[in-house]
């Protein structure tokens, strides 16, 4: 709730979409795709690092893993973001666009040329996230982006209210907000889909290529199969132990870069 006592709905302004079919579309997942880590995990340090008495909230989490099968990935999205419980609109805005600023040099370089070239001749370019929308929204104007979408959060309960943007979710909203003229025959006209997840075959069914980022051995072997591009650019971590305990360090928002990629006051 902000000062008045009321909900804070944290939406993207709607941009300006042009009725006539771009030159193409590029569509890009952002977790695990433009970048190595889930940024719910570095956006909770960044922002617990400001604030650590927000630290407090972490053994709810805890407490609900054992529930995750029942509550499935949006009930523990809710319980992952009681630790943002009473911020105000503004600060939860200005922690927002600074992490957005701090993530940019942590975004693959290989992704990122991808990304240039797809501007450089005039495609369309839409960030599609399961992440929370205050700070995707942030991520997608410092990269340009001409749409930006997430999950749309509404803060105000201790485990706030929200739409979860993953899997066939992506797919119903590019369905609402594209204008006619970027569909034929139910796709996306010229496309390329980038993700690192399974999660996203119902997007990827939209485009006409796709590219896989660091994908699982079953994810390669669908991408082998449907030609896909595979690229697998270095992760910050170096096994996955040294990812485990790197996880476990941003959830118990340990000093220091524990991420690898982010600079937060120590």
């Amino acid at each position: 709730m902000d000062g008045a006592g009321h909900r804070i709905c944290l939406m993207q302004v709607t941009p300006f979409l042009p009725d006539h079919p771009p030159a193409g579309i590029a569509l890009f997942d952002l977790d695990g795709t433009l970048i190595a880590w889930d940024c719910q995990l570095l956006f909770r340090h960044f922002v617990v690092s400001r604030e650590p008495w927000r630290w407090v909230f972490l053994p709810a989490f805890f407490a609900f893993i054992p529930l995750a099968g029942l509550l499935g990935a949006a009930g523990m999205k809710r319980v992952f973001l009681s630790y943002l419980w009473k911020m105000n609109s503004q600060t939860l805005a200005e922690y927002s666009h600074e992490f957005a600023i701090s993530l940019m040099p942590a975004i693959y370089p290989a992704l990122r040329e991808k990304l240039e070239q797809h501007r450089a001749v005039g495609h369309f370019l839409i960030l599609s996230s399961a992440s929370p929308e205050f700070y995707v929204a942030e991520i997608g104007r410092e990269l340009g982006f001409d749409l930006t979408l997430g999950t749309h959060v509404e803060l105000g309960p201790f485990f706030p209210d929200l739409e979860n943007h993953k899997g066939s979710a992506k797919v119903d909203r590019l369905r609402e907000r594209l204008p006619a003229s970027f569909f034929k025959n139910g796709r996306l006209l010229k496309s390329h889909g980038y993700t690192d997840s399974a999660a996203d075959l119902p997007m990827l069914a939209l485009c006409d290529a796709a590219t896989v980022v660091n994908p699982s051995p079953s994810l390669t072997i669908l991408a082998q199969q449907s030609g896909w591009e595979i690229v697998r650019p270095t992760r910050p971590w170096k096994s996955p132990c040294d990812f485990g305990l790197r996880v476990l360090a941003l959830l118990a928002s340990c000093k220091g870069n524990p991420g690898g990629i982010l600079k937060v006051p120590l």
